[in-house]
């Protein structure tokens, strides 16, 4: 008998989910932030959903959200033409970086010193966190909004997807481009693993890995439905997308098999990533919802809770685990 996947629900958002992401592993767990449409980016305990605090200060449309490695800080771009880093712990806003235009990613150094912010102006900004005053550097060269940029290499360079349908690597010294992938559709996502260097991007329905560092191709896979975003697995078995079927896709990473596909949003899927300890992968829609799903379906683990069928009665013998499929935001 197959385990029935029962992921959670995490309420509180009033529009679309577009944009998240994990910290790392801390003294107190991992965390989880979302951006979205209503203007109030998120917190969560990670391996939970629980809520934790909301960043209260944007007045537009959050459109990408992250947190620094060890959760103390946050970072969230929005259509107020602005960039802000938030104190994590209290959320307070700590910084307001005016921009010219819509801002849509936002990525820290691994040290948490620089910001790297991008969007419609087509400019990729560098912000020294340790002072900032000071004007940001500025790299030009897109001819479109960027839509995601992602330090790499031990933070020495820079990834940038734009819709100019290319992505290109930066150099940080330097500031100048190093290489160009160019696509004949727009790139919907892009996701750097560090181990390994492996660069995860989707468009129209294909899923592809790259070498970060050289751009050469690893390898492709064509999902049944355009797809608009894809996370690696960090042990590099599975990866996991999601799109416009509305649907999570499970993957054999070696494989390209398709393993199992998960529905339970009520509208596409934006985003998705696989926690840093690869229990979970949290996905976020255009329905409003972020939603937590089992890498190991049956799994005790956070709030699901596994029960053995030779536990359970006769009349409840086709759900083989519980959980709390509702946690209020």
């Amino acid at each position: 008998m197959a385990m029935r996947q029962t992921p959670l629900t995490c309420s509180g958002h009033t529009r679309p989910v577009v944009d998240l992401a994990f910290s790392g592993i801390t003294p107190y767990g991992y965390f989880l932030i979302s951006a979205c449409k209503d203007g109030k980016p998120m917190l969560r305990q990670g391996d939970t959903g629980d809520w934790i605090g909301t960043f209260l200060g944007h007045k537009g449309a959050v459109w990408g959200a992250t947190l620094n490695t060890d959760a103390t800080k946050a970072a969230t771009a929005a259509a107020d033409f602005t960039a802000k880093v938030w104190d994590a712990v209290s959320g307070d806003e700590v910084l307001t970086l005016a921009h010219k235009h819509i801002v849509k990613t936002v990525n820290f150094t691994q040290d948490s010193t620089c910001l790297l912010t991008g969007g419609n102006d087509k400019l990729l900004r560098l912000y020294d966190l340790i002072n900032p005053e000071a004007a940001p550097l500025e790299i030009a060269g897109h001819t479109s909004a960027i839509k995601k940029a992602l330090w790499c290499n031990n933070d020495k360079q820079i990834l940038s997807a734009s819709e100019d349908k290319t992505i290109r690597l930066w150099d940080r010294n330097s500031m100048q481009e190093v290489k160009t992938l160019t696509f004949n559709t727009t790139v919907s996502s892009m996701e750097y693993v560090p181990d390994g260097e492996v660069l995860v991007i989707t468009y129209g329905k294909t899923i592809a890995f790259y070498n970060a560092l050289s751009l050469d191709l690893i390898k492709t896979v064509e999902a049944p439905a355009p797809i608009n975003s894809a996370s690696l697995h960090p042990e590099k078995d599975f990866f996991v997308a999601g799109g416009e079927d509305f649907k999570l896709y499970k993957f054999d990473y070696s494989t390209k098999e398709e393993l199992e596909s998960y529905k339970g949003h009520f509208g596409p899927v934006h985003c998705v990533r696989f926690s840093p300890d690869g229990e979970l992968y949290a996905s976020g829609s255009e329905d409003g919802t972020l939603r937590l799903w089992q890498t190991a379906v049956g799994k005790t683990y956070g709030l699901w809770k596994c029960v053995l069928p030779e536990d359970m009665g006769a009349e409840n013998s086709e759900q083989l685990y519980t959980s709390t499929p509702e946690i209020k935001a």
